[in-house]
């Protein structure tokens, strides 16, 4: 496989309909939300969701929350510990930062992409090591096209959750959702820092489709079926590995405005593509 040898660009326009795109939990867990009103869903969110589906595709993934672990490891340290050959370099005095850099970048699709910090204590199995990893890939906060309106709803149950319970119904608390938004969020990979993690043209593929089908097998009670869409991925290649134009120029091609003073769905908006001379621009559809 071939490393990435030119610079890409990419966006992703996302519906949000009677959903929680990303709680704040410093604000009761609402949709985030700047201070002049527009919508915000965090990169930390959407690099999430797209090692969530790499995982699903059958990639190795490093950083596995919680309830989607498959190996077995409840920890980052006892995940590169199960790696053989980083167990050794942790273990060894000879072993170098670049040797276990290279290691867990050819293990896992996440590190060689985003990258990764490896901060473990000398303590109990293995050695300590501080390491750190660039990644290629990097993404933007997801901001919405127009200020987003959040609606509260007071949510109780039904049951007891203790025996002697007289009372049949607690107040369980509030389910904050927007009622519309469209989020726009941009992207690039570098090739330079694809040169030192080995991240290739076919890794670059994978990031594509994995955006394309960001909410698939992504539901939860904030986030019904359907609630979020992904409705255009555009995608620009370049023809360079430093690229024929700054990525802030290329992002600013997508020029998304309402049509109608309150947008309720996506074909509410116009959505236009400028194109740039020689420059390479795939716009695709989500699922």
């Amino acid at each position: 496989m071939s490393t990435l040898d030119h610079k890409i660009d990419f966006a992703v326009i996302i519906s949000v309909r009677k959903a929680n795109p990303n709680g704040d939990p410093l604000n009761g867990n609402r949709p985030r939300q700047n201070y002049d009103g527009f919508g915000e869903i965090s990169d930390v969110a959407i690099k999430r969701k797209i090692r969530n589906r790499l995982q699903d595709i059958g990639e190795n993934i490093f950083v596995q929350s919680n309830d989607r672990i498959i190996d077995g490891f409840k920890s980052l340290r006892e995940r590169a510990d199960g790696n053989d050959e980083l167990s050794k370099i942790m273990k060894s005095k000879e072993g170098s930062n670049e040797m276990f850099a290279s290691v867990a970048c050819k293990e896992w699709i996440d590190v060689r992409s985003f990258g990764q910090v490896f901060a473990f204590k000398s303590a109990g199995k293995g050695g300590g090591v501080s390491v750190g990893v660039r990644g290629p890939v990097s993404i933007r906060t997801a901001v919405s096209i127009d200020p987003i309106t959040i609606n509260s709803m007071q949510i109780t149950k039904s049951v007891n959750s203790e025996p002697g319970n007289e009372k049949g119904s607690d107040t369980m608390g509030m389910k904050h959702f927007v009622d519309y938004g469209l989020y726009l969020c941009c992207g690039s990979i570098n090739t330079q820092l694809a040169e030192k993690t080995g991240f290739t043209n076919q890794d670059a593929e994978k990031i594509k489709q994995a955006l394309v089908t960001l909410f698939e097998n992504d539901a939860s009670s904030a986030r019904p079926d359907g609630s979020m869409e992904v409705n255009k991925v555009i995608w620009w290649d370049h023809n360079s590995k430093l690229g024929q134009y700054s990525s802030a120029k290329v992002h600013q091609c997508v020029k998304i405005t309402p049509k109608v003073e309150m947008p309720k769905i996506f074909e509410d908006y116009n959505t236009d593509v400028n194109e740039l001379e020689g420059l390479k621009v795939q716009i695709i559809d989500g699922i």
